[in-house]
């Protein structure tokens, strides 16, 4: 908690810069960003992928952080022949909508992560767009980070910045970038579940108000799918995290496992809220559902009481509509009042008595 404060001051006093605008990226609008780290610090952009690779290589210190953004097949080959990178690895990044997973390729790792983003609304219909989902790849080596992103959010420009803030922590090298990747992925799966629980609150209040509508199904069903798009992208996470948590895997060593075990830690409190939210989306719908068929029953019960009712003049009135010659007070001065008088009474008793029982 007091690490996630901190981070919320820091980045609200530091300007923060989007790299991830094409504005603002030299190298082109796939290549991001391509920058060089010694000890933890940024050293002078502007240095090609091929002469920033050397100059590590070269000196055995640092590593070099290249980000990407929905890069093509022939975009990235160049790139995926200097680093040597897995061509399985490389075909998974280009053409995205993987599940979130941890592979190792000789010295190299590469990570896929299902982004997240609350999309904001005024208000909640059955066609509402909650959830929006994205993917973010990272090749790790021993001294390189390729981090290829797709999807219109999920920019790691802030998440440099903070690290470069760190540079104690940037020093440990490339699994601290994806320690801090995975950290940020996860934080943004708690920050939408917040958002979600405020919808589902919504929704819960109008269901259980006075006027509840009879759309307040679509837009639980609605919820109830964004809640499964989310769920998508937490649930297959677990395992890869504890993967990095539990085991030292080229080219990370033991130390960053105790972080990563953090983020396994955040990543089940989202699971839960999730599992949470989906019970109680059930019985939100099962609440609406049972209104319904309440309603629906009153309904039936007005309908049948004002039917009962009806049928008593109409029962008389059919009578002494027959037309029948020897009928009982029919030429009668005060036939006709009189049966206009039992049949107002009729109707007033069964109608006291309806009310009485609540039909009515």
């Amino acid at each position: 908690m007091i690490r996630k404060l901190r981070r919320a001051v820091r980045r609200a006093y530091r300007r923060t810069v989007d790299l991830s605008h094409p504005s603002r990226s030299p190298l082109g609008s796939t290549v991001v960003n391509c920058v060089v780290y010694e000890n933890g610090v940024r050293q002078p952009d502007g240095a090609p992928v091929d002469e920033a690779l050397r100059r590590v290589r070269k000196t055995g210190r640092g590593f070099v952080w290249i980000g990407l953004h929905e890069p093509s097949q022939t975009e990235i080959a160049g790139i995926a022949e200097l680093f040597g990178l897995h061509p399985l690895a490389v075909e998974d990044a280009v053409q995205a909508h993987q599940r979130p997973k941890v592979e190792r390729y000789e010295d190299s790792l590469f990570a896929v992560f299902k982004t997240c983003r609350y999309v904001e609304h005024e208000e909640l219909t059955a066609t509402s767009e909650v959830v929006d989902t994205g993917e973010l790849m990272v090749f790790t080596g021993p001294d390189f980070v390729i981090t290829v992103r797709h999807g219109g959010h999920g920019s790691l420009g802030p998440l440099r910045e903070a690290l470069e803030a760190t540079p104690e922590q940037l020093a440990k090298g490339p699994s601290a970038v994806l320690h801090a990747i995975a950290d940020q992925v996860v934080d943004d799966y708690l920050n939408v579940a917040d958002a979600v629980q405020n919808d589902i609150d919504a929704v819960e209040t109008a269901v259980f108000s006075e006027h509840a509508g009879h759309g307040d199904a679509g837009r639980i069903y609605q919820l109830k799918r964004e809640l499964l798009e989310l769920k998508r992208a937490v649930a297959p996470l677990d395992r890869p995290l504890q993967i990095l948590a539990s085991h030292s895997l080229p080219p990370f060593g033991p130390d960053i496992q105790p972080y990563f075990r953090d983020v396994v830690d955040h990543l089940n409190r989202v699971a839960e809220q999730i599992t949470s939210f989906d019970g109680l989306l059930d019985s939100i719908l099962q609440a609406h559902l049972a209104q319904v068929t309440v309603a629906q029953n009153e309904d039936m019960r007005k309908i049948t009481a004002w039917a009962a009712i009806i049928a008593v003049p109409t029962m008389v009135c059919g009578v002494y509509g027959m037309n029948f010659e020897h009928m009982p007070e029919l030429r009668w001065t005060y036939g006709y009042p009189l049966a206009l008088g039992v049949m107002a009474v009729a109707c007033f008793v069964l109608h006291r008595s309806f009310r009485r029982n609540g039909w009515l």
